[in-house]
């Protein structure tokens, strides 16, 4: 019986709300209305007793007598539905009228009982039936007497039950029919949902250029939709970027694999001298040095990307590390009678991990002496900015970066075709390393400068 649909449990709500709030409708209306048939019940057991008043009179026995022969009809007298009693001070009864008889109504007197007015008071016979009294001192033939009227309140309870009873034989129709409206309402409000979540089953790891309808009429679900679509495109951002990254790793891994085989199997098809040999196997160290600086940059990677590397922080003067750099690359610059320019604020400190940052600027430095032609000049500067931030500068005079590639250049992998190819020496990391670097330590690199004769990167670092 557990509603298990949405749907269902909104119905189910939607009905149990109605019918406590009808319960409580019925209930406040039934109390009400009964106050109302008191109240009236009251005024009227007060009009009577005025009238009953002008009824009385003692005979010249000395017993009350009540005349009710002004009724037209003699059975106008079975109208009459009080219950009458006359009382002396002392508490003496002096009449009962007939439909009281024996009973007695209203007890033993009150000390203020129907003095300066009318007394009323909720009350019950001696045989238990349950009344409305109204009472009153009056004086007859200069003799006082208590005058007590009592109407009996049970009428009220019936005509109140009628109308409860009447009530509530409509709830199960009305509850009913709200349950189909609520039912089809909210079919038609989770219609959206549904359609929703059709669109969302059909699309797989194939189909992540889908994308979930956006309903026009709801407002909270065109935002839910429009996150899940924005959830998608990163998801398709991050399928297609892992599969760029595997073809391209599988490609970089397999191209020195692949030489270090061929260059054996042809040096084992022949006898070789100890200097072929040499010559052979110096080949393949050349290509596993190659492989293996992949395989280092790829773990890398990795690394940041699970963000389980753990940064080594402490203050670095700025001057230091970029000696340090330039002191790891400067055989490679002299190869190629290039000038390594060097201009450092001794005064700028950064704090982060004195390893990481050193290769991302080695990573830029290198780019830089890879692709700048011979006898040219690379300028690395680092200087403190107005901002506090510290500005690492690498400048070369290679070809530049056409404007097409200028937003890919930091993908992994990614290398522009007329300067940046396999033949150069990279795997395409380089720059990709370095900006995750930067962005660990709450910077950022960026091409900032970019011509036709040359290419300047920028990483801003936090100062000290």
């Amino acid at each position: 019986m557990r509603p298990t649909s949405l749907r269902r449990r909104l119905t189910w709500w939607y009905v149990g709300l109605l019918a406590a709030i009808m319960v409580v409708f019925v209930s406040g209306t039934a109390i009400v209305m009964y106050w109302q048939l008191y109240a009236q019940l009251d005024r009227h057991a007060v009009q009577d007793l005025e009238t009953v008043e002008g009824l009385l009179s003692f005979t010249p026995s000395g017993v009350v007598n009540v005349a009710e022969d002004y009724h037209t009809h003699p059975e106008s007298r079975l109208v009459q539905e009080r219950y009458l009693q006359v009382l002396a001070p002392d508490g003496r009864v002096l009449y009962r009228n007939d439909r009281l008889g024996a009973r007695t109504l209203g007890g033993d007197l009150t000390s203020h009982e129907g003095i300066n007015g009318y007394s009323d008071r909720s009350d019950r016979l001696s045989d238990g039936t349950g009344v409305l009294l109204v009472s009153r001192r009056h004086e007859m033939a200069g003799r006082p007497i208590i005058l007590r009227v009592g109407y009996a309140t049970r009428p009220l309870w019936v005509h109140v039950g009628e109308w409860i009873g009447a009530a509530f034989l409509m709830v199960p129709i009305v509850l009913a029919l709200a349950a189909l409206a609520g039912y089809r309402l909210g079919q038609r409000a989770l219609q959206p949902i549904t359609d929703i979540a059709d669109r969302a089953e059909r699309i797989t790891a194939d189909r992540l250029h889908d994308r979930l309808p956006i309903p026009d009429s709801d407002a909270e679900l065109a935002h839910l939709a429009r996150v899940f679509n924005g959830l998608l495109a990163r998801l398709e951002g991050s399928f297609d970027q892992l599969r760029r990254f595997t073809s391209d790793a599988s490609h970089e891994l397999r191209t020195p694999l692949a030489s270090i085989r061929s260059v054996g199997e042809v040096s084992l098809e022949k006898e070789q001298t100890p200097a072929q040999y040499r010559n052979v196997i110096g080949s393949m160290l050349e290509e596993v040095n190659r492989l293996t600086s992949l395989v280092e940059a790829l773990l890398a990677v990795a690394r940041g990307d699970s963000n389980r590397l753990e940064l080594n922080r402490r203050a670095i003067p700025v001057s230091e590390l970029v000696r340090e750099a330039t002191s790891l690359l400067e055989v490679l610059a002299e190869e190629k009678s290039q000038q390594l320019v060097v201009y450092a604020d001794d005064s700028a400190t950064v704090v982060g991990d004195r390893v990481l940052l050193r290769q991302a600027l080695v990573n830029l430095i290198h780019n830089a002496i890879r692709y700048s032609p011979e006898s040219s000049t690379i300028q690395v500067r680092a200087t403190a900015q107005p901002s506090g931030a510290i500005m690492l500068r690498v400048a070369d005079n290679g070809p530049g970066i056409p404007s097409e590639h200028r937003d890919r250049v930091f993908d992994r992998f990614y290398r522009v075709e007329e300067a940046r190819s396999r033949e150069g020496g990279g795997a395409g990391l380089g720059l990709s390393i370095a900006k995750w670097a930067a962005e660990a330590h709450g910077g950022t690199l960026a091409l900032a400068g970019n011509s036709e004769h040359g290419a300047v990167f920028e990483m801003q670092l936090p100062s000290a």
